[in-house]
Parts: C-alpha cells; structure tokens; sequence
C-alpha cells in the first residue's frame, strides 16, 4: 500500500457533524507571555498555520487569563471566515466569586460574552464546557448549550475532561430532547496516558463525536528530551518540575526511549512519531500540537508526514501498554468470551472485537 501524507488543507469531519476541519489543531494555551510565547512569536506560529491551510485553532478564556483568546482573535480576525474557532468555558481566575467558574448557565452565558469580545467575532464555532465540575444539573447544562445555539452565538458543542458515563448520559438526554448534542470530546491521550481507551474513547465513538487529544506528546516528555542520557534541563523547559512531580519515572523513560528507537529508524523525531500515533486511531480527528516556538511548531507538523508501520505500532504500543480493569479485562477473558458466543465465531462490527469462542 502506497502511503499519502496529510496536510493541513486534508480535511476531516468533525463527529457526527458536518465541520471540517484540519487533522492538527493549533492550541494556542502557549499564545502569551504568562504561560509560553511572545506575541511576535505567537503570530509566526500563528500565520504558518494557517498559510498552510490550518484552520482549526482552540483557546479558552482561562489561558493567560484571557490574553490567549486576545491575541487570537487579533491573528484570527482578517482570516475569520475560513477559521473554526474553539474556545471554553468551565475554569476562572477570579479569586472569590464561587459564581465566576463552574458548568452552570450563568458561568457559560458570562464565558461566551466575554469570549465573543476577546475573539472579535459574533460567533463561537465550537464552544466546550471545559472541566467537569459535578454541581450543575444536566439538564441545565444542555439547555444553556441549546439556547446559545438557537441565538447564534454558538454553532457545535463539545466537552472535555469529563467522566465517560456522564458524556453518555448529557449526549443521550440531548438527542431525546432534542437539543443539540456534542461533535467533540477533547481527552489526555498520548503514549503515557492511555487510559482513555477504557470507556472514553470506546463512548466518543458509540456517540459520534470525534476525539481532539490533548498534550499528545505529554507535557513535552515524548519530544526526545526525556529519553535515556538526554538533556532534560534546557533554557525553559520543564524538566526539574516533571521530575519534581515524579511524572518522569522508569515507565515514562522506557516509553520515551521506544518513541525515540522508532524515531531513529524512520528518519524522524520522537515529538513526530508520538503525534502520529495519536492520529492512527480512528476516532482521532484532530490531536492538539501547542508549540511555544516556531522550531517546535514545524518539527510537530512533520508528524503529518510520519508513516508507521503495523510494527512499529506494536512496539509503541507494548511500551506503553495499560490496564483496562473491570470489567474489560473480565469480559475479554477465553471462558466468558466463549460462553457469549457458544464457541462460534461472531463477526464484528466496525467499532467492535470479534466474539470468538
């Protein structure tokens, strides 16, 4: 088989939605001096993006305190139409207003003004509730989600950060209400966090929305820097505050130094190889690449270019490899498998394993 590179301007469908979108969003977390890059340099990252037909770029009010949606929609606002803009609410810096975050209706009606204001724009392509936060009532949630939708502020739902049955449930309640359901589940996934396969990724699926990895290269510890013998402590990185935290250990070291084995053999990076990775999912549409530089920025594109071979797949995925838990593991085991099908063979459908007695 002949591998095709992706683009930028290689479009894919959101969800069960009609939004196109590129197979790399730009997040723009790192857009402003707080928490990453320069406005100069925010806007080189920026306008190469989109100059190589990017169009997919996300924020939240919360980045920065809002200097991230600021400096995009002053990069975004000659370019608007051919954007889908993404942004958040959920997650305040306001220090003592218990109403100033949250999943409720006054928080998101608040949000989306403000964000409307900072992105200079009359509309939200995709707005997500950001963090899960468990004190607002479902109904109450979606209902402000559809009624945003209805006034035009709003155009496509998503959500991140939330437990998997709670997703099923807001997604079910919405589509037997009528009200309009989620097109997009951001998540952590990268080789060192995989639990997302155990039920969020399995329910983004069964729902139709598509799935929008964040930190695909693990707050930068799949990038090579955190392999065996390599320097950990260069000008601005986070190496002493991962190790600090014990989020560099021996299972994150052996995962990295896989990436990196793999990288060295196909002529590439380890940042390309754990990118790909991501998009070889199915229910993958778009990971999120946040770079603080233009240097990291083209060397994180280049994944789109990466091809990975079912063997290097293997070995990724034997480095990186966790446990599913109950009841996956139980319900994968030859004795139930077995008793499920009556030691016939039951072919799958797409999205499902094979019962096979």
């Amino acid at each position: 088989m002949t591998y095709s590179p992706l683009a930028l301007d290689t479009y894919r469908l959101l969800g069960r939605s009609g939004l196109r979108v590129s197979p790399l969003s730009l997040g723009t977390m790192t857009f402003g001096e707080e928490w990453g890059a320069q406005e100069d340099e925010s806007r080189r990252i920026f306008d190469a993006y989109v100059d190589r037909g990017g169009n997919f770029v996300d924020t939240a009010g919360y980045y920065a305190d809002g200097r991230s949606e600021e400096l995009t929609g002053k990069f975004a606002q000659a370019k608007r139409e051919q954007l889908v803009l993404a942004t958040k609410y959920s997650l305040t810096r306001k220090a003592g207003d218990p109403n100033g975050g949250g999943n409720s209706r006054r928080t998101m009606m608040q949000t989306v003004e403000t964000s409307l204001k900072r992105l200079r724009t009359d509309r939200i392509d995709l707005f997500f509730l950001h963090v899960w936060a468990d004190t607002t009532p479902a109904d109450e949630i979606l209902r402000a989600f559809d009624d945003l939708v209805r006034q035009g502020k709003v155009l496509y739902l998503g959500i991140s950060d939330t437990p998997a049955w709670q997703i099923a449930r807001l997604q079910t309640m919405a589509e037997l209400r009528g009200w309009t359901q989620f097109a997009a589940l951001q998540v952590e996934y990268n080789l060192i966090e995989r639990t997302a396969e155990r039920d969020l990724i399995p329910a983004a699926q069964a729902l139709g929305i598509g799935v929008l990895p964040w930190s695909p290269l693990a707050s930068g510890r799949l990038s090579g820097k955190y392999a065996s013998g390599a320097d950990q402590h260069e000008p601005g990185g986070r190496g002493p505050l991962l190790a600090a935290s014990g989020s560099v250990n021996a299972r994150t070291t052996a995962i990295a130094d896989e990436v990196k084995a793999v990288a060295d053999e196909i002529g590439a990076t380890s940042a390309q190889v754990a990118i790909a990775w991501t998009l070889e999912h199915s229910a993958v549409v778009s990971p999120l690449i946040g770079a603080r530089t233009m240097r990291q920025f083209d060397d994180n594109l280049g994944a789109l270019g990466i091809s990975l071979e079912p063997a290097h797949i293997t070995r990724l995925e034997a480095a990186s490899q966790v446990e599913k838990g109950f009841p996956h593991d139980f319900l994968a085991t030859p004795f139930i498998r077995h008793a499920l099908a009556g030691g016939t063979t039951v072919l799958p459908r797409r999205t499902a394993q094979a019962i096979t007695g």
